[in-house]
């Protein structure tokens, strides 16, 4: 079986700054560390190969994403592939999934994609739907639980009101929830091993694409505007020493509680 799965880069804060002109995240100066339901999904194939399978790693970013493909490397992936190209900056969800999917026809498309169910830069959770739309291949997401079976895998799918299991035939795609596994840690002589590998690279160009195919100019998202919440606060103050002050606070609270009461 030939399995890829989705490493993405992210943000390491919650402090991250947009810029207003084009409405894309800054990323420059910013710390980065793997998407934590990446490394979900990258765990839920070692936990399902078999002798014989290969396991693909693939991200789509600056070169710095090299550091987390090296952790997926590091944790038992065989393979690493890059899409970094400044063609690709500020794609949305779509131009996204296009280049990741371009990737997966480049190597022969996979058995089995796994990724996690969303990004924490982006909470869209749309990226590994479209591709497998693109693909034209069947699609199963909030998995929690992934085996194999003869014909294709068999998972568990955690909805609103229940679990919903499904037997998929390969190839197919999964995204994942964090219930999946526990998140993996890598070893030393791992550590070694995947500084010691070689990542592939590919650009636009390598990849097929023309010129505003790609990244913002090819993203349908268009942001038009961004704000920032403004958050105002004001207090009432009632010296707990004095009776009289005590007991107009507690009144205060109630009519301020009575307020809120929906009849």
């Amino acid at each position: 079986m030939k399995i890829a799965i989705f490493l993405k880069q992210v943000p390491d804060t919650d402090e991250v700054k947009m810029d207003p002109e084009r409405g894309t995240m800054i990323r420059e100066g910013v710390g980065g560390i793997v998407n934590p339901l990446d490394l979900n999904a990258l765990e839920a194939a070692m936990q399902i190969r078999a002798k014989g399978d290969s396991v693909t790693i693939i991200s789509m970013g600056p070169q710095k994403a090299e550091e987390s493909l090296r952790e997926g490397l590091a944790l038992g992936a065989g393979r690493a592939i890059l899409a970094t190209d400044r063609a690709f900056a500020g794609g949305d969800s779509w131009a996204t999934a296009k280049v990741l999917a371009s990737i997966l026809g480049k190597i022969g498309a996979p058995d089995l994609i796994i990724a996690g169910e969303k990004a924490t830069d982006g909470e869209t959770g749309q990226v590994g739907p479209e591709i497998a739309a693109l693909l034209g291949i069947p699609l199963a997401t909030r998995v929690t639980r992934l085996e194999r079976i003869p014909d294709g895998i068999e998972v568990d799918c955690t909805l609103e009101d229940g679990i919903l299991t499904q037997r998929i035939s390969l190839p197919c795609l999964v995204t994942v929830l964090s219930d999946i596994n526990a998140l993996p840690l890598p070893t030393l002589s791992g550590k070694k091993g995947a500084y010691a590998m070689k990542i592939e690279t590919v650009t636009a160009e390598s990849l097929g694409f023309g010129a505003n195919e790609t990244g913002l100019t090819a993203s349908p998202t268009k942001v038009v505007k961004i704000d920032t919440p403004k958050i105002t606060r004001s207090a009432e103050k009632f010296l707990a020493k004095r009776s009289d002050e005590l007991d107009a606070g507690l009144d205060r609270i109630v009519e301020i509680l009575s307020d809120c009461l929906v009849i």
